[in-house]
């Protein structure tokens, strides 16, 4: 008998985590109120962040001044920003810079850019990019754009910069996600070619364990998740090699989250239309930089950044259903 009950509870157990598995991770949508999301006056805004902490939301977000055309002042001029909204959708009040210019001996003294933002045990991680005054990529009079942290056990600050970076080659869009086997960042070069690197904290050292991470086609603009017993990533389908449609958002899932990554079904999370709630639809010229909002173990918004042609924001769309993750 008792070993009849340890079978029974086996045979429980698998089919309960096969059912968990096949639960598809569903991206739709509910409308969007006009005027939400996080947009400044006088400037380009990009790479919306979300956190909730206490009863505010906290958005962290690229900006550069609107003195030339988009997007290309950023990679000079972009700061990354902190605002703030009691709603998830805004609209989102400026806070504070939170990564400004500082002494030139350092990595990021001259730009910040591509803000991702999330809580690992009691600090709070902001990772994103830089560059300095005089850095160049081999080969080219582009300045090099390198990933490093800066850390705060507070989100109010004072944020704490890391000294060095943590990924010292070209490196841009990373994203970090952080589980029992340790740290995963994924990251792509100037030619957008996404490296895989881990490590077990995100201090460092990460060491490379994929550096061709999808050759089919040019992918950017990483989140990374787990859901359903399987590592996922939503991304931008730079040449429309997944989805058929030029910077439409796509999804990939792994089994292990290095290698064997393959295209989820259906592969489209976001394409360049918002649907609001006046029964317009916003058209959007480009819609790019996807992250995920996530509360109490559940994907509640997308975020991504949008320009018309004549603003650029950070703005996001609440899920119908929200998705449960690991």
């Amino acid at each position: 008998m008792k070993y009849f009950r340890s079978l029974l509870l086996l045979i429980m157990a698998i089919l309960l985590g096969n059912r968990v598995q096949s639960q598809p991770v569903s991206f739709e949508y509910d409308k969007t109120p006009a005027g939400s999301g996080f947009k400044m006056e006088g400037y380009w805004v990009w790479c919306g962040s979300v956190i909730k902490v206490d009863s505010l939301y906290h958005l962290f977000a690229s900006r550069w001044p609107k003195t030339g055309p988009f997007p290309e002042g950023y990679k000079t001029h972009s700061e990354i920003v902190r605002a703030t909204s009691k709603s998830p959708m805004g609209p989102y009040r400026f806070e504070e810079v939170v990564i400004g210019e500082r002494d030139s001996i350092f990595w990021d003294s001259n730009m910040a850019h591509n803000p991702t933002i999330q809580k690992i045990g009691d600090e709070y991680v902001l990772f994103y990019i830089g560059s300095d005054f005089t850095t160049c990529q081999d080969g080219s009079t582009a300045l090099l754009r390198r990933t490093g942290y800066a850390v705060s056990k507070s989100i109010d600050g004072p944020w704490i910069r890391s000294d060095r970076p943590v990924i010292d080659t070209e490196s841009n869009n990373p994203a970090l996600l952080v589980d029992r086997k340790g740290v995963k960042l994924m990251y792509r070069d100037a030619k957008l070619r996404i490296y895989m690197a881990e490590a077990e904290t995100y201090k460092g050292p990460f060491s490379i364990t994929n550096d061709n991470v999808w050759p089919a086609c040019r992918l950017e603009d990483f989140y990374l998740f787990r859901a359903g017993n399987q590592y996922h990533m939503i991304c931008e389908d730079n040449t429309g090699g997944v989805s058929g449609h030029e910077r439409w958002g796509v999804h990939l899932c792994s089994g292990n989250g290095t290698d064997g990554w393959r295209a989820y079904s259906p592969p489209v999370v976001y394409n360049h239309e918002i649907q609001l709630t006046n029964d317009s639809i916003l058209r959007l010229v480009r819609r790019e930089r996807p992250q995920l909002l996530i509360e109490n173990h559940q994907i509640t918004h997308l975020v991504t950044s949008a320009y018309d042609g004549k603003d650029a924001w950070s703005q996001p769309v609440r899920l119908k259903r929200p998705i449960p993750v690991d």
